[in-house]
């Protein structure tokens, strides 16, 4: 396959074997192997193939290079003529994972 559609913390990514991803954090540790089962659609020389609402029988594996943190997101609230203002900053959590192979 060519690459495939897989779900994961309440997004869909496209992946192609080899990809580096930055994806929603997951508990697993760097090196360690893992498996998507929740592939949405496989595409190929073959042609798509859609599942409803998945494929049956594909996976993608993945391995974990490492748990990071995005870059920080400031959130500023101001409210105009009552000299208030507040500043605060987030860093989402995140792990980077490159894709291995994908099954049909």
């Amino acid at each position: 396959m060519t690459y495939a559609v897989i779900r994961t913390g309440g997004k869909q990514y496209r992946v192609t074997p080899n990809a580096v991803l930055k994806i929603e954090k997951l508990e697993a540790e760097a090196g360690q192997t893992i498996t998507f089962h929740d592939v949405l659609a496989l595409g190929g020389e073959g042609g798509l193939t859609i599942g409803a609402p998945t494929v049956p029988g594909a996976s993608v594996t993945a391995t974990v290079l490492e748990q990071a943190k995005a870059d920080k997101v400031i959130i500023f609230k101001k409210r105009r003529r009552q000299n208030s203002r507040r500043k605060n900053g987030h860093r989402q959590p995140m792990t980077v994972i490159r894709i291995a192979a994908i099954a049909a």
